[in-house]
C-alpha cells in the first residue's frame, strides 16, 4: 500500500483515521494525531476541516513529506529530487526541522542553472542563509548564469525581480569597493603609525647611523630590526633633511615630507616638555599662538594614526602577555 512507503515507524499506531487529497486521485489515509502533533496548520486544517489537501506539488513530494512527519527521516534520493518542493511544504505547513534540512540540502546543490530558481524559492520560504548563498553565487559567477535559461526566463517574465537581483549586486559591488578602500586606508594610517614610533625611536634610543645628541652610536651596529626598511628609509630622511639647503623654503619634497611627519608626531604626542623628537615642543607652541584651524582632513588623519598607535600597543601589551605565560 501506498501508506506503507512512509509509516515507517517504532510507533504501534492504529487504523488511520483521516485522508490526505494531492493531485493524485487516489486520496491517502493517514492519523490526525500524526499531522497535528506535526504541523501547527495541519492542526488548524484537521479542526476545522476534517479533509486536507496537499496540491501543487508532486505526489512522491508529498509522499516524502509525510515520511518525515512520522519518522523525521527523509532519503537522500527525495532530498535531492524534491529538496526544492520539500522546502516549500516544510515553508508552508511550518515544519522547522524540515525546513532547515531543505536549506542546508539545496544550498548544498544549488548550481548556475538552478541558483535563480533557488532565490526566488528562497525569498518566498523566508530563507535567509539560502538567499545570501544565492546572492554569493550570482555575484560571483554572474556571466555564466545570465547566459542560462533561468535568467532568460526571468528577463522576460519578472522584470522587477531582474532589477531587484542587478541592483543587489550594484550594492554589493560598492560594498566591496568601499571596503577595498578602507582598506588601503587603513594600511596607510598603519603606516604613518609605524613611521610615528620608528622616528621615536631613533630619536630616543638612536639606530645604526642617527640618534640623539646623547646617545653614542656605535660603529658596525647591526640593522634595526624592530622596524626594518623603515628605520633605514626615516634615517635616510632625517640626515637629508639635517643638511638641506632648501630645507626652509618648502621646496625640497623630501623636506616636505619630513616637516609633515614632524607636525604629525607633533599632533599625537603627549609629552612635549620631555620628548625627544626634534621640533615636537616648538610646532607645538607655534600652533598654540597661531591658534591654527587645522582642516578637517588633517583632524581625521591624526585621530585615525593616533587610533592606529593606540590599537598597535594593545596589541603588542597583549602578546607579551600571552607570552610571559609560557
Amino acid at each position: 500500500m501506498v501508506m506503507d512507503t512512509f509509516m515507517t515507524t517504532t510507533r504501534v499506531l492504529p487504523e488511520p483515521d483521516i485522508y490526505l487529497y494531492t493531485s493524485v486521485s487516489t486520496p491517502i489515509p493517514v492519523h490526525a494525531s500524526i499531522l497535528v502533533s506535526a504541523s501547527p496548520v495541519l492542526e488548524n486544517m484537521v479542526m476545522s476541516h476534517k479533509i486536507i489537501k496537499i496540491s501543487g506539488v508532486p505526489y512522491r513530494a508529498v509522499i516524502a513529506f509525510l515520511r518525515f512527519l512520522y519518522s523525521f527521516r527523509c532519503t537522500e534520493e527525495e532530498m535531492e529530487k524534491y529538496g526544492m518542493h520539500l522546502l516549500v511544504l516544510s515553508h508552508v505547513y511550518m515544519v522547522a526541522e524540515l525546513k532547515r534540512r531543505c536549506v542546508k540540502e539545496v544550498g548544498e546543490h544549488v548550481t548556475e542553472e538552478s541558483v535563480v530558481d533557488v532565490l526566488q524559492l528562497s525569498r518566498l520560504c523566508d530563507a535567509p542563509d539560502l538567499y545570501l548563498k544565492c546572492v554569493k553565487m550570482l555575484d560571483e559567477q554572474f556571466k555564466k548564469v545570465e547566459r542560462t535559461e533561468g535568467w532568460q526566463f526571468l528577463q522576460h517574465h519578472d522584470p522587477q525581480l531582474e532589477l531587484d537581483i542587478l541592483c543587489l549586486l550594484d550594492q554589493n559591488d560598492n560594498r566591496k569597493k568601499r571596503l577595498m578602500k578602507r582598506k588601503k586606508q587603513e594600511k596607510v594610517y598603519m603606516q604613518l603609525c609605524e613611521a610615528m614610533e620608528c622616528l621615536e625611536h631613533i630619536c630616543t634610543e638612536g639606530c645604526t647611523n642617527v640618534g640623539p645628541y646623547d646617545v653614542e652610536l656605535r660603529k658596525g651596529r647591526e640593522a634595526c630590526t624592530k622596524f626594518g626598511d623603515t628605520c633605514q628609509g626615516m634615517q635616510a630622511l632625517i640626515q637629508h633633511f639635517a643638511t638641506c639647503t632648501m630645507r626652509n623654503s618648502r621646496r625640497c619634497m623630501r623636506c616636505k615630507r619630513m616637516w609633515q611627519l614632524f607636525r604629525l608626531h607633533s599632533s599625537i604626542c603627549h609629552h612635549h616638555d620631555s620628548c625627544k623628537v626634534p621640533l615636537c615642543r616648538q610646532i607645538e607652541l607655534k600652533s598654540q599662538q597661531e591658534k591654527r584651524k587645522d582642516d578637517g582632513r588633517w583632524r581625521l588623519l591624526v585621530r585615525k594614526v593616533a587610533s592606529a598607535k593606540a590599537m598597535s600597543s594593545l596589541f603588542l601589551s597583549n602578546t607579551n602577555s600571552e607570552l610571559n605565560k609560557f
